[in-house]
């Protein structure tokens, strides 16, 4: 990941801060530590997940308990300026809510900003590179076509869900929250299904032909 790793630190950090101050005020309100802990843990246990975090059992199952599952950028970034949030930041002094709102817009322009530069250099990917390569390996089978397989509809899917990609990148909102929903919900699943027909044509297409470094030789050219 690009991302600095100070911010997800402090945000760890602030939350072990808010739950040793409210352990704090139980034991100064005059609870035993060992009242104390048992309290904090029986209302917190549901967050508790013995089993593989990464499978798709740990969601189902916070769902069961009531947990909400920010599973992309935009719907996690949605609940930084919750008042929930804000009192928190505010208590543990982190931010004050003027700064949480801050935060939240320049996280949201360089989630944008990111996509934006992804989607712009796979669409320039394509058309400048792969459908050219394409086109030029179709031609090799013009002879016999039959030895073709799968090259035509595989090449020509590439062209159509490029195309697609355009047009949906083209009608992108300019409200920056909008924005990023509408870029993760609508436009990287398009970008996914041209990768999909990408790494297809890999297979494919006459390796010297082919404009992009293979899987094989970014993994085991260090090898030769």
């Amino acid at each position: 990941s690009s991302q600095n790793c100070s911010f997800p630190i402090a945000m760890c950090n602030t939350i072990m801060a808010s739950g040793m101050a409210e352990m704090s005020k139980l034991i100064e309100g005059g609870m035993s530590h060992r009242d104390a802990v048992a309290k904090m843990f029986k209302e917190n246990r549901h967050v508790i997940f013995t089993g593989n975090g990464y499978s798709s059992e740990w969601p189902v199952e916070a769902q069961k308990r009531g947990l909400p599952n920010l599973h992309n950028t935009p719907l996690a970034l949605a609940t930084f300026t919750s008042e929930k949030a804000k009192k928190l930041f505010k208590d543990m002094g982190i931010f004050t809510p003027e700064e949480c709102d801050a935060k939240q817009e320049v996280m949201y322009e360089n989630y944008c900003t990111t996509l934006n530069v992804e989607v712009a250099t796979l669409i320039d990917m394509m058309e400048t590179a792969m459908l050219p390569a394409c086109a030029q390996d179709m031609a090799k089978f013009t002879a016999m076509p039959k030895l073709a397989g799968e090259r035509q509809s595989t090449y020509e899917g590439i062209k159509q869900e490029t195309d697609k990609l355009k047009e949906l990148f083209e009608k992108k909102p300019h409200d920056l929250k909008k924005e990023a929903e509408y870029l993760c919900e609508t436009v990287k699943p398009q970008m996914g299904k041209v990768r999909e027909l990408v790494d297809k044509a890999e297979g494919l297409m006459e390796r010297r032909l082919y404009p992009f470094p293979t899987y094989e030789e970014m993994v085991y050219s260090h090898h030769s």
